[in-house]
């Protein structure tokens, strides 16, 4: 019996043309094992409430096909239920697709469909808010911030925004608290890390694991311009945890108070939140779709 399975498109996400996705869905996806049903999103929160119908009306699986946003919106409406998440990733950085090994080639990510098997993952919550890859403040939320006010898409237009941002931003104090962690510290990033990567496969947590109950908690601290380019390196080497400017704590839960409001980012889009952040891990409350193991 055939499977009902659901594609939820963002057409604005990454910067590829998506006139061809659906009959590229229909041509590679094994009709012997699926039964598609394709729609587009057309504002932001439409992935959360056409996933949330799909769910109601019994679909097996639900793919979103966009960046990490896009997978954040589909898999708020998908945790703790049977229907299982999967990925088709066009967005800018699609850090969750990457750690769960989904080939960045539409093509292939379709077909990887059709040998996939479905495993519980984690998932966090910040303020009650559901994050699936990573969320922060400092640097990388203000880059998201910048990012989204402009109308160019793609990495290129992202990595203007950091080297523009590096010069403007300034650090800020922060207080952790929670897990036998007690902590003040001057970050000028501060990234809770469900997944390993940002996205482009930018490592900032390269031991973190969906599958471990906790986040990794990636604390940049000031460094001198000089320091950059071992920065980047470290960062795609997945090695950014041993630099001296690194600290990495580990925690189930933990609370982030600072001395004002300002930018947050739950997987990449931007949000304002105030000075007290409660952020959590729930463990094994996500079915997502990854490539089966023979």
């Amino acid at each position: 019996m055939k499977s009902k399975i659901a594609f939820i498109i963002n057409p604005i996400s990454g910067t590829a043309k998506k006139e061809d996705l659906s009959s590229l869905i229909r041509e590679e996806l094994d009709a012997r094992l699926f039964d598609p049903e394709i729609v587009f999103t057309e504002s932001r929160g439409d992935g959360t409430t056409l996933a949330k119908s799909f769910v109601e009306k019994g679909y097996k699986y639900i793919v979103a096909v966009g960046g990490d946003g896009t997978v954040n919106e589909v898999a708020q409406s998908l945790i703790h239920t049977d229907c299982s998440l999967g990925i088709i990733p066009i967005g800018s950085g699609n850090g969750l697709a990457r750690h769960l090994g989904i080939p960045m080639n539409t093509q292939k990510a379709i077909q990887q469909l059709n040998q996939s098997e479905s495993i519980l993952m984690d998932y966090g919550l910040v303020n009650g808010k559901p994050f699936f890859c990573t969320c922060g403040t400092g640097f990388d939320a203000y880059v998201s911030t910048e990012f989204a006010k402009g109308k160019k898409r793609g990495i290129m237009s992202y990595i203007e925004k950091i080297i523009t941002g590096y010069f403007s931003y300034k650090s800020q104090n922060y207080h952790l608290v929670g897990d036998g962690i007690d902590l003040n510290v001057k970050a000028f990033v501060l990234t809770f890390a469900n997944a390993s990567q940002w996205g482009n496969n930018a490592y900032i947590a390269p031991q973190a694991s969906v599958q471990d109950g906790k986040m990794d908690i990636s604390i940049m601290s000031n460094f001198p311009i000089i320091a950059i380019p071992t920065l980047a390196l470290q960062l795609f080497a997945k090695t950014i945890d041993k630099d001296l400017f690194m600290t990495t704590l580990r925690s189930e839960r933990i609370t982030l108070y600072r001395e004002e409001s300002g930018p947050f980012h739950y997987d990449g889009e931007p949000y304002e939140e105030g000075t007290e952040i409660q952020v959590e891990t729930i463990k094994d409350g996500l079915k997502v779709l990854v490539k089966k193991r023979f």
